[in-house]
């Protein structure tokens, strides 16, 4: 039986609660086999973003071409790609090998408010990467850079799903994780129809990482055969659970825990064989 393998072509998170640290804890968290490339170097914690050094993008290509040309990857994911050449760079090696699960979560902004990606990059986003993707997964701000304007409620959503479809992709999916309410609502594309995912809002401040985590989570999902919808679907549950465990570490925003519902299970499971000596 062939081994569900995923990788991740994003930043590294020095506090651990995003980029490709929460995206191996991902993968792992749900059996699938991780391979990473590092895109950028961040000086990060739950405070913010203090410092980021760019990888060269040769240096991304010979991580991508290191990993692509020997590893069976099944679903790939982007997450911060920090600069246009980078994003060039990843989007012509992706399509040199066939790479057709491919998410992008376009990665600009850090829950910090601190941003990940110039600027002058969202062009090279929009045009050169995201048209690859079978799934596209931006937050609000991110789907209202892209479209070059705000969203603020669920039919703006729906409305920029569809607009966010005509860029390329085979699927859309617009987080309203930051929309009021007490209903966390998604939107799903796939080019027919409207899917709405809802889950009930978690009171808790600790979601660092969050968009990260739920891309990753479609990843893996991706990597063991689920068509996308599927994928999503049990991706929202996911990101849910890992949100509602979320790790109070540092001062400031701490991150989701795509473990928590792993080791809760494997506490529970001790406790009930220790009631049973």
């Amino acid at each position: 039986m062939s081994k569900a393998i995923a990788l991740t072509i994003a930043g590294s998170d020095s506090g651990g609660g995003a980029g490709i640290q929460t995206d191996l804890k991902t993968f792992a968290a749900l059996n699938a086999y991780g391979t990473s490339v590092i895109t950028a170097l961040t000086a990060q914690n739950t405070k913010g973003v203090h410092g980021i050094h760019a990888v060269p993008h040769d240096f991304v290509k010979s991580q991508i071409d290191a990993v692509l040309s020997d590893i069976r990857v099944k679903a790939v994911k982007t997450g911060m790609l920090a600069e246009a050449a980078i994003i060039e760079t990843v989007a012509e090696r992706l399509r040199y090998y066939r790479m057709d699960k491919l998410v992008v979560d376009p990665v600009m902004v850090a829950e910090s408010g601190d941003r990940l990606l110039e600027e002058s990059a969202i062009e090279a986003l929009r045009t050169k990467l995201i048209p690859q993707a079978l799934i596209v997964t931006p937050n609000l701000a991110e789907a209202g850079e892209l479209l070059g304007r705000q969203l603020e409620t669920v039919d703006e959503m729906i409305a920029a799903a569809r607009d966010l479809y005509s860029l390329g992709p085979r699927h859309v999916l617009v987080k309203g994780g930051h929309l009021p309410g007490e209903e966390k609502i998604d939107i799903f594309f796939d080019g027919k129809t409207i899917h709405r995912l809802a889950e009930k809002k978690i009171d808790t401040v600790h979601t660092h990482g969050t968009g990260c985590t739920y891309a990753a989570a479609i990843t893996a999902y991706l990597a063991h055969g689920l068509a996308p919808l599927a994928a999503v679907q049990k991706a929202k549950v996911f990101i849910t659970e890992a949100i509602k465990h979320g790790v109070a570490v540092g001062e400031g925003y701490g991150p989701t825990d795509p473990m928590g519902s792993l080791w809760e299970e494997l506490n529970n499971y001790r406790a009930k064989c220790a009631g049973k000596d």
